[in-house]
């Protein structure tokens, strides 16, 4: 364990610009509690300072600035907390989807720099900018809500933004967990442009000065974008994951005779069954939602995955326990079958543990 009073969060100003440095390389700047309050921390003072008029997140690579942006959150102190009790388990997802509704309705540019991973928690800190911030994707960008494969959904608003992804993207990258490039970003509506990784630096630097982020602006905005396979495939994966079940999607893939079909449908049997269900309506609900109420339900789920089967019998820390603590990379779930989960199963997620007036994140718009 790292020690908990080392800051892992670089914030400084440089000219008009607030720019924030995830720094802890060694885990892919994976997502702790004091960096979430870091980061927050930061985000709220320069809200309201009229010195800053624009702000940029990078994560720092294991050889230095960019490589990694943030692998999610720190899973190993989910399995940790969940042993020992640990009440911090709770503030961790309260306090971390409400840093991604700050970052949603932040009132000035946010900038984010997604070059080398960016999975779970690093979605929830670069996807949700409003619509005066920019997303730059790079030729390194590799990119996923990898969430069902440990047993939880593709929390962190996860939820809406896929949703928003164009025809059914958004199920299929929820539910496979599938890794993408910076061209596919792009083309989904997850990124607003790729540049090069090698023009990373120049480009940091330029926010420091409002004529330079604004010829940044447009130089992301004009660049030619990669060819994306993920777009390529949009008429197959609308066809499939536009289905109106799990079952009947796995059913469908597993019938066709390409390739890819029997090959997703490979993918999706190694997913927890339960919390494939569970996503696939979070999903479909979270579509006509706003960001907010996403949120609420999302913490609301959250609860359960950890409470529902109190602690090693839930799906999340069996999953977690499977890939990051035991690396046996061989899941126990319950149910272990996807045409076993049964819909009251599923509904289980969706009621909040909480009264409205009561609920941890009743302030959120």
């Amino acid at each position: 364990m790292e020690a908990e009073d080392m800051s892992h969060v670089q914030a400084e100003v440089r000219g008009t610009a607030g720019l924030v440095t995830l720094d802890r390389p060694k885990a892919l700047n994976a997502l702790s509690l004091e960096m979430i309050r870091d980061l927050t921390a930061a985000l709220l003072a320069w809200r309201d300072d009229p010195r800053i008029e624009r702000v940029g997140v990078r994560g720092m690579g294991k050889e230095g600035p960019f490589g990694a942006f943030c692998a999610g959150g720190d899973i190993r102190f989910f399995h940790q907390a969940v042993l020992a009790g640990d009440p911090r388990l709770e503030d961790f997802f309260t306090e971390e989807y409400t840093l991604n509704h700050l970052i949603h309705g932040y009132p000035k540019p946010y900038v984010v720099f997604m070059d080398g991973i960016v999975m779970g928690g690093g979605m929830g800190i670069s996807a949700h900018g409003s619509d005066a911030s920019l997303r730059i994707a790079t030729e390194r960008t590799k990119m996923a809500m990898p969430e069902t494969n440990i047993g939880l959904f593709p929390d962190v608003g996860g939820g809406w933004f896929l949703a928003r992804c164009p025809g059914r993207i958004g199920e299929y990258l929820a539910l496979t967990g599938q890794l993408i490039t910076g061209g596919d970003a792009a083309a989904v509506r997850l990124a607003d442009g790729v540049l090069p990784s090698a023009e990373l630096a120049r480009a940091w630097d330029s926010l420091a000065d409002r004529e330079s982020f604004e010829a940044l602006r447009e130089q992301v905005q004009l660049a030619a974008r990669p060819a994306s396979d993920l777009a390529a495939r949009r008429a197959g994966i609308d066809r499939f994951f536009g289905l109106g079940t799990v079952g009947e999607i796995v059913r469908a893939l597993e019938a066709d005779a390409s390739d890819w079909a029997r090959e997703t449908a490979a993918v999706l049997r190694k997913r927890s069954p339960l919390m494939l269900h569970v996503t696939l309506e979070h999903l479909r609900r979270a579509r006509h939602m706003t960001l907010a109420a996403d949120l609420r339900m999302e913490r609301d789920m959250v609860r359960h995955c950890f409470h529902l089967r109190p602690g090693a019998a839930g799906e999340t820390f069996e999953g977690i326990r499977a890939l990051a603590v035991d690396k046996d990379h061989a899941p126990r779930w319950n149910p272990a079958r996807i045409e076993d989960v049964t819909p009251e199963m599923v509904q289980a997620f969706f009621a909040s543990p909480w009264p409205g007036h009561a609920h941890p994140l009743r302030d959120l718009g």
